[in-house]
């Protein structure tokens, strides 16, 4: 039988690369609607910085979520 193609150290590095790019993705797209809605600089720097925020949180709660399902779903399992 052939084992896992990826270390977990691996594993761990492609998972922070794809937070990382989520979390940049959400704060890019809030600035981006400042920067469409023309507003000045400390504006926008806010909306990327709430955007950030908002990413962090979203990223938080998509993985808690699935932590939960994946538990669920092994309990079940397992009867």
């Amino acid at each position: 039988m052939v084992g896992p193609s990826m270390t977990d150290e691996d594993r761990e590095r492609g998972m922070q690369r794809i937070r990382y790019t989520f979390v940049v993705m959400v704060a890019a797209s809030g600035a981006l609607v400042a920067l469409q809605a023309e507003a000045s600089l400390a504006v926008i720097a806010a909306a990327a910085a709430g955007g950030a925020v908002v990413g962090a949180l979203l990223w938080w709660y998509l993985v808690s979520t699935f932590h939960s399902a994946q538990r669920e779903t092994e309990s079940r399992s397992r009867r």
